[in-house]
């Protein structure tokens, strides 16, 4: 059981048969009245984002949540397959379930899929990334010393924004937590 006052972003739980995972949570203590717990919860199946409020007290059941590290295979136009490395079984999975994570990977490499009740509901993409920049427009020679950026498309199709020195050609670093370039390789 998870205790609404030990809430803790990424927690999941069950509430009304469905599963949440916390994304936001503030505890509040009003100067009059009883403390309650504020979050935004995002349901793992449906993607449905929710704000609610909690008495500190509320207990819920804990989910569980299988993760398994599968290798993307390629898509057929409408599905993405993803292949577990122990088994050799492939599932696919629809764009919704993919489209945080699609954009920074590409055929071969690992990701995480999160399983519910055997039910795969989302895919996570390994933190960094390393992609080849396919199109960009080239940097101004000598107009280095500003912070500007300029976008940058990769081989996956999504576009960036990296520095003015970055080339067509080069391989650059990508941190997916936030999608930004974090170094050229």
């Amino acid at each position: 059981m998870i205790v609404a006052g030990d809430f803790r972003k990424g927690s999941t739980f069950e509430m009304d048969g469905q599963v949440f995972t916390i994304i936001d949570f503030m505890h509040v203590k009003p100067g009059k009245g009883a403390a309650f717990v504020r979050t935004k919860i995002r349901n793992v199946v449906s993607g449905a984002v929710v704000e609610r409020t909690f008495n500190p007290t509320d207990k819920f059941p804990e989910a569980v949540i299988e993760r398994k590290e599968m290798q993307y295979l390629y898509n057929d136009g409408t599905l993405y397959y993803f292949m577990d490395m122990n088994t050799y079984d492939q599932i696919p999975l629809n764009y919704e379930k993919v489209e945080e994570a699609i954009k920074y990977l590409k055929e071969n490499m690992f990701a995480i899929i999160k399983f519910y009740k055997g039910e795969a509901f989302s895919v996570e993409a390994p933190n960094f990334v390393e992609l080849q920049v396919t199109h960009t427009e080239p940097g101004v020679k000598g107009d280095t010393a500003t912070n500007t950026l300029k976008p940058a498309t990769v081989e996956t199709g999504a576009t960036f924004m990296v520095p003015l020195f970055v080339n067509e050609g080069d391989t650059i670093r990508i941190d997916t937590r936030t999608g930004e370039y974090m170094s050229r390789v």
